[in-house]
């Protein structure tokens, strides 16, 4: 089957948990900077984390459908999956946000992340075992060195939340910062195989 109706589930569903998230904002009491800061200060800064974090995946996510031009029922089921866990991202980050510093929503709020990461890696998987054009995708994948050291990354943010809170926001910031650095694998095999944007 094609991947439109996937590709289209997934925006929307993405666009959706954006939306939540701005919603969950609160709105400062006074009219002055310092209102601002003290009333949404943390709010605004977790929930551009989670903003971040949500167009990373979305701007992966269309990548790889740029590689893979069909999918299976596997492909489907694995893509829930990770839509289940960025589904999950308004709550922990409204939670980060409203009991910070605690050490139980930054441990939370980083096992989603980590949780989030798993199951983008294992939709990956899944769609590299489709016949065909999973030999490109791997190709395009390579070593994934971001890929594979990301759920590192969390883990040492979540061991670093029980020891002082923002000291786990460190690593889960950094691996934001690592992944907006644009990865150009993408845009590079299809440049290579012009036959597969040119259809």
């Amino acid at each position: 089957m094609s991947t439109g109706r996937l590709e289209a589930f997934s925006d929307g569903v993405l666009a959706i948990i954006i939306t939540v998230m701005v919603l969950e904002l609160n709105v400062p009491t006074g009219d002055h900077l310092r209102d601002l800061w003290h009333d949404s200060g943390v709010g605004l800064l977790t929930y551009v984390l989670s903003f971040v974090y949500i167009g990373i995946y979305w701007n992966n996510h269309h990548h790889m459908f740029q590689i893979v031009d069909y999918v299976d029922g596997s492909v489907l089921w694995a893509n829930l999956h990770l839509l289940f866990w960025l589904s999950l991202y308004p709550f922990t980050t409204s939670w980060l946000d409203e009991s910070w510093p605690a050490v139980t929503p930054t441990v939370v709020y980083g096992v989603n992340l980590l949780a989030a990461g798993v199951a983008y890696y294992l939709l990956q998987l899944r769609m590299m075992r489709l016949p065909g054009v999973g030999d490109r995708l791997r190709e395009v994948v390579g070593i994934d060195l971001k890929g594979k050291l990301s759920p590192v990354i969390y883990l040492v943010g979540i061991l670093l939340a029980f020891v002082e809170p923002w000291l786990g926001i460190i690593p889960f910031v950094a691996v934001a910062l690592w992944w907006l650095v644009p990865d150009r694998r993408v845009e590079r095999y299809l440049a290579a195989h012009k036959e597969l944007t040119d259809g």
